[in-house]
């Protein structure tokens, strides 16, 4: 089984709880990913929104020591990080790839952009729930769009090749990252708001932009995302089908948000995900598109993107 997994919050708790990313009783542990034919993990570093300024820039810094510290210790785990070669070539049987979630670890510098980019950080959602220098997050009331920095931030991510995630935004600032972005964007964990009305979800224009744009849309495992009632493995399917009917066969992804969000009943950790592709091929689902969801569609954007 491969897997390519668009989210997860391991990095940071890793960071705050003084644990390491190589064995641990999170949900996402080095030792857990053992079990994949392949796997590539997005490891964010959440920036919360009690935290701005040289704060937040300062945990990006700290993250990003504390994961090549850990790497350096782990010689019994092939693991590459943040480097699209190695994960085009699978020279690795395990993959690292490096986001943030949270424009505010930006700190209102334009030039972060850049060496955040150099230092292997691949994508970054441009807000995270509340408000920073970019823009509103989605639980803002009367939120606004991108602010003009913002802006500036979307395209100068453009011309360093960091993707644009959508993850999180209030509806004006996805609009308005819509109409501005000239590269393809991306919902790193977000699901559908048809199937659950949650406002951190996506519209099924949201999705069909994303999707037009070429970009991808990760399907988020946090229970309260999945169903306004008791969340079950199921409502993961009911989410990948919902988008599957809107024409996402190339488009639909995994963000499991694991390690930062509270997972249904019958899930504990990623080492549970083989469950969701039992359940795929019981329904039927054919095995080249299972692949796609779970490996493929991810695996292709970023392999376009850089090109």
């Amino acid at each position: 089984m491969r897997f390519f997994d668009l989210h997860c919050d391991t990095l940071y708790r890793a960071y705050t709880e003084k644990k390491s990313i190589i064995s641990n009783d999170f949900e996402i542990s080095l030792k857990k990913g053992e079990c994949f034919d392949k796997w590539v993990e997005c490891m964010a570093v959440w920036i919360p929104d009690a935290i701005r300024g040289e704060a937040a820039e300062k945990l990006i810094y700290n993250c990003h020591r504390l994961l090549l510290g850990e790497m350096a210790a782990c010689e019994d785990i092939k693991t590459d990080v943040g480097k699209i070669d190695s994960v085009r070539n699978m020279a690795y049987k395990s993959n690292i790839m490096l986001t943030i979630e949270g424009g505010a670890a930006l700190n209102g510098k334009i030039e972060n952009v850049k060496k955040y980019r150099d230092m292997g950080f691949r994508a970054m959602t441009l807000t995270w729930n509340g408000s920073c220098e970019l823009g509103d997050g989605a639980d803002v009331e009367n939120s606004n769009g991108l602010t003009e920095f913002g802006k500036r931030v979307v395209s100068e991510m453009e011309k360093y090749g960091m993707v644009v995630d959508v993850s999180h935004a209030s509806d004006k600032l996805f609009y308005d990252t819509a109409q501005i972005a000239k590269r393809p964007f991306i919902a790193t964990h977000s699901n559908s708001r048809t199937v659950c009305s949650h406002r951190r979800n996506l519209t099924d224009e949201q999705f069909n932009i994303i999707k037009n744009s070429g970009g991808i849309v990760g399907i988020n495992f946090h229970k309260y995302f999945l169903s306004e009632e008791n969340a079950s493995l199921k409502d993961i399917i009911k989410h990948t089908e919902y988008f599957l009917s809107l024409g996402g066969e190339d488009t639909v992804a995994v963000g499991s948000d694991f390690d930062g969000g509270e997972l249904p009943d019958d899930m504990s950790s990623i080492s549970d995900l083989h469950k969701i592709f039992d359940e795929f091929a019981r329904l039927n689902y054919s095995q080249t598109l299972i692949d796609k969801l779970f490996f493929k569609n991810a695996f292709y954007f970023y392999q376009s993107f850089d090109n």
